[in-house]
């Protein structure tokens, strides 16, 4: 796959233009993104100040939206496709049902075929092309069983009840819970005893 084009302010405000955003906004996004000063510190030591006029800053509130608006025009052209967009991220979701598998589309970004996976993990959760839940639960498991080795060791230095329960709320009970209500119900008995 082609390496991705650097995000060119000046370009990214002519799209917003056409988007109808007004030009006093146009320009104040401009500035925004424009001649950013950024130097690098490690200890007491700072680096040499380089101005950036490319990309967007990382870490700022702003970003996501500006992606969202850099993105408006990809859509989803097919009724069972979904497209779904965080920050700077960008996910694909396709329903295939056994009668439309010889009408799969390939997907293009500039000239080069998107992967179609097997499985992915998409917001902290394992999705399997056949809908079978053993992959989730097998990692969230992995990763309880790693702490609670660690809430383990915590009551065996004898800390106190209530910081227990806070590392298990926290650090255990957190993983457990996450996203249940879509992938528990389904689960298979074996699945739910790991």
């Amino acid at each position: 796959m082609p390496s991705p084009q650097p995000f060119i302010p000046q370009h990214f405000i002519e799209k917003l233009s056409l988007l109808g955003l007004n030009t006093s906004l146009c320009n104040w996004i401009l500035d925004f993104l424009t001649g950013r000063p950024q130097l690098v510190r490690i200890g007491n030591s700072f680096s040499s100040t380089t101005t950036l006029s490319t990309g967007a800053p990382q870490g700022c509130v702003l970003s996501p939206l500006l992606f969202t608006l850099l993105t408006h025009d990809c859509a989803a052209m097919h009724s069972s496709n979904h497209i779904v967009k965080f920050a700077d991220d960008t996910t694909v979701v396709g329903l295939i049902s056994k009668n439309d598998e010889v009408t799969i589309l390939t997907l293009f970004i500039d000239g080069s075929p998107v992967e179609i996976v097997k499985s992915t993990k998409f917001l902290g959760v394992h999705l399997v092309e056949n809908f079978t839940w053993s992959l989730n639960t097998t990692s969230i498991s992995n990763k309880d069983q790693q702490r609670l080795y660690f809430l383990r060791r915590l009551r065996k230095a004898h800390l106190p009840p209530p910081i227990l329960t806070m590392f298990y709320r926290r650090a255990i009970e957190s993983v457990l819970s996450s996203c249940i209500t879509a992938w528990f119900g389904n689960c298979t008995i074996l699945d739910r005893k790991t």
